[in-house]
């Protein structure tokens, strides 16, 4: 044993490093377990650039992927976590040099390449973004994946030609990280956000988010079976799906447009034709994962600067990497209101 240990110091690389990391794995009878583990950069995929993680955040796709679903995270042992903001300890691109502060969200970060949930994380130059002046790593964070989301569904209601003088938006699961973030940013530009939800306690944490008004998330759930409804909203960010969506498009006033972003209500849309051909309204898929650089690079700034809302930091709460496992169990049971940001540092 002392040989083959000794063998092994010596065939270890002298730059590698050791950190924490939250490792999920696969027993022999198919149980899943997680636990903090001590890792080595030895260990981490092939990448142009090694970060050293300062802050992640806990999303829905991550509380997946650490409770082992093949659909999201396919090869385990693995580190989940689709968000990492941090400094660059290593890099083989002239793009990005040693500390040098960056973030990464999307790609197969988190999925199935060792994601934001361990204090390092190596991915090619093409995932990276660089932190944009106005924003620090823990507020790069606190957006995370659900801020870029939110994002990418308000600059595609702007570029279909939504204005604050057109009226209401309504934000479907407001009190998610998607739907609080959507609701603060929309405020934050003018809009009348109109925040959909079934934790009516939360309803002053909506208003200082900005919030227009709080509705019961049952007048976004009509199920009457009519095929269209009273005109009522100028635009809309979904982020549950289901009957939810199909009640919003139902609503919709002529020619405006719903984006669709989650869910976690269902996957189902049992939906007519008839808000599209006889309203003219428009439905928008929102994907966040495989978005082109140039419109990264065009929305991260705009998140650091005019689209930053006032009170970002009321929409977070922080933990360490040994606290997430009540925040896992909290947000797959939907209980999470606001963000949840991972303190790798």
């Amino acid at each position: 044993m002392t040989h083959h240990w000794r063998e092994h110091q010596r065939n270890k690389n002298p730059m590698s490093k050791t950190f924490k990391a939250l490792v999920v794995s696969e027993t022999s009878d198919k149980r899943i377990t997680r636990e903090i583990r001590e890792r080595s950069t030895d260990e981490l995929p092939p990448g142009d650039v090694l970060v050293r993680v300062h802050y992640s955040g806990l999303n829905y796709k991550d509380a997946l992927s650490a409770s082992g679903h093949r659909g999201v995270t396919k090869r385990y042992p693995h580190t989940p976590g689709i968000d990492a903001a941090g400094v660059v300890e290593e890099s083989t691109s002239a793009a990005f040099r040693s500390g040098d502060q960056v973030l990464c969200t999307g790609f197969d970060l988190g999925m199935d390449t060792s994601g934001g949930f361990g204090q390092y994380v190596r991915v090619p130059v093409s995932w990276l973004v660089r932190l944009p002046r106005g924003l620090t790593l823990r507020e790069s964070m606190i957006y995370g994946t659900a801020g870029f989301t939110a994002a990418l569904c308000i600059d595609r209601l702007k570029r279909e030609g939504l204005t604050p003088e057109d009226g209401e938006v309504v934000v479907t699961g407001a009190t998610g990280g998607v739907g609080s973030l959507a609701v603060a940013i929309l405020a934050k530009l003018g809009y009348r956000a109109v925040a959909a939800t079934g934790k009516p306690q939360e309803k002053d944490f909506l208003t200082r988010l900005g919030a227009a008004n709080v509705i019961p998330r049952e007048e976004t759930d009509d199920k009457s079976g009519r095929p269209l409804l009273a005109p009522r909203w100028a635009g809309a960010v979904d982020t549950v799906g289901g009957n939810i969506l199909v009640t919003v498009l139902k609503s919709l006033k002529p020619l405006s447009i719903a984006t669709c972003c989650g869910l976690v209500a269902s996957v189902e849309v049992p939906a007519t034709v008839y808000p599209f051909i006889l309203r003219g309204v428009g439905l928008f898929g929102i994907n966040s994962v495989d978005v082109a650089m140039p419109l990264r690079e065009n929305l991260w700034p705009k998140l650091a600067g005019e689209w930053k809302p006032t009170m970002l930091d009321q929409i977070a709460r922080e933990c360490r990497l040994e606290q997430l496992e009540p925040e896992i169990a909290r947000i797959l049971k939907g209980g999470q209101a606001g963000r949840v940001i991972v303190n790798l540092a």
